[in-house]
């Protein structure tokens, strides 16, 4: 089982998200123009790659890799699909069906095809917002989930 910060545990409403979005690959200029529909995230190890903690609803802040931290957007989670453990081939087989969808680079999908779990995460209601940074500190992951944006923002 998932280990959920204690504040996530049972949490009824939204949580917020921020995300990282490719740069190299045009991810978030490709979501501002409708190319793209979808996010993805994989894990090789035992576990979905965010063990059911993304819902519905929940409010995603976007930030672009390699850039100075700067949220431009934000969205909503409209759907969620996480895989159960998967083969190499049925990981390749998850990319592909969801390829329009995800608008994926080659790079992108040398990296997410052939991980055991995946999950994609649908995104509507895409808006600019009011330029703000945020705290990275030393958090290295590329999505970070939290009770309140506020709390992470500079």
């Amino acid at each position: 089982m998932t280990k959920t910060a204690e504040w996530y545990q049972g949490k009824a409403g939204r949580a917020e998200h921020l995300v990282y979005l490719n740069k190299e690959a045009k991810e978030l200029e490709k979501l501002i123009h409708g190319d793209k529909t979808m996010i993805i995230r994989g894990a090789a190890g035992r576990k979905s790659p965010l063990g059911g903690r993304a819902k519905i609803n929940d409010l995603v802040y976007f930030v672009e890799t390699g850039g100075d931290l700067t949220i431009t957007h934000r969205g909503i989670i409209a759907n969620v699909i996480e895989s159960e453990k998967m083969t190499k081939e049925e990981s390749i087989d998850f990319v592909k069906r969801y390829e329009k969808e995800l608008n994926l680079s080659k790079k992108q999908v040398d990296r997410w095809a052939g991980k055991k779990y995946l999950a994609v995460y649908e995104i509507a209601e895409l808006e600019e917002i009011t330029p703000f940074q945020y705290n990275r500190e030393k958090n290295m992951d590329d999505w970070v989930i939290t009770d309140d944006i506020n709390k992470i923002k500079l």
